[in-house]
């Protein structure tokens, strides 16, 4: 808390602005929509890498979360005051840091692949910022943060050095599809037991059963896509391309927007919610648009 006290201190209305723009980085949205970029456009491959380190890492992220139940710091320190503007994306418990997670889960592998010194410097100062933003605004101390970001560092690791284990070689296809299930499916039961039992709230459950939804949605639609569709994000003319990722962004938005008003405030309907999202991502979206596209040719 001496450390965030400390940034309080230097705090200006610009620098509140320009942390509040850096860490924008580090959200969902953002590495969702990337995602979907390179998955429906570019690489598929290095997508699927991404999303077995952003899955696996927010698994583990938020069973640390409702484990250690550790409040944000204005609770720590009812004195202190994080940056207003900041205060609505910092849902659930503080420990660790979920927007630090999910920067270094998306810039660390970006980092690992890129051939040039510059881009593999400015993808370690992305995660980086990103983190340091999280304490800047208040939402997190350097405990949160630093946790994070050595986890993540280490499954993103892992999973790279393991790589052609994970993407390429068949023999493994279904024991690890079904470990992440099985992780998916413990997490939620977890964070349920601990919500009936009265140690957590429907809030805080609601955020480990979101990952578990979507760790679920990933184990089902990376194994059903490598074994039956097969879905090449080579075809087409660039801007096809284009057409398919605005068009994919455009109906994940509006069924991200429908789901999320029919599932309220239940928390089994928002794990539901997720993972039909990700399946939407890997499997449904790519089947219908090469459908249409070759009734069309």
């Amino acid at each position: 808390m001496s450390f965030l006290w400390f940034l309080e201190g230097i705090r200006t209305p610009f620098l509140d602005k320009l942390m509040q723009f850096i860490t924008y980085f580090g959200q969902e949205v953002i590495i969702i929509a990337f995602v979907c970029a390179l998955y429906w456009c570019i690489d598929k491959r290095f997508a699927y890498l991404l999303g077995f380190t952003y899955f696996t890492a927010g698994l583990c992220v938020q069973t640390l979360k409702v484990t250690f139940r550790i409040p944000r710091p204005w609770v720590l320190d009812p004195a202190f005051h994080a940056v207003e503007s900041a205060v609505p994306g910092a849902t659930g418990y503080s420990f660790p840091s979920g927007h630090t997670q999910g920067a270094t889960c998306l810039f660390y592998p970006l980092a690992k692949k890129s051939q040039k010194l510059l881009l593999k410097i400015l993808c370690v100062l992305a995660f980086l910022l990103i983190g340091f933003s999280r304490m800047y605004l208040g939402c997190h101390t350097p405990k949160d943060v630093l946790v994070s970001m050595g986890l993540s560092l280490l499954i993103a690791t892992f999973i790279w050095h393991f790589q052609s284990a994970f993407l390429d070689d068949n023999r493994y296809l279904k024991p690890i599809a079904l470990i992440l299930f099985l992780t998916s499916i413990a997490v939620a039961l977890y964070a349920l037991w601990l919500m009936k039992n009265g140690t957590i709230s429907a809030k805080y459950a609601s955020d480990c059963c979101k990952a578990a939804g979507a760790g679920l949605g990933f184990s089902v639609g990376w194994y059903l896509e490598r074994t039956h569709f097969h879905f090449d994000p080579q075809i087409g003319s660039t801007s096809a391309k284009v057409i398919r990722l605005l068009l994919g962004l455009f109906f994940t938005v509006l069924l991200k927007e429908g789901l999320g008003m029919l599932a309220q405030s239940s928390i089994l309907a928002k794990m539901a919610e997720y993972f039909i999202l990700v399946l939407w991502i890997l499997i449904i979206y790519p089947w219908i648009y090469h459908k249409l596209a070759r009734r069309n040719l």
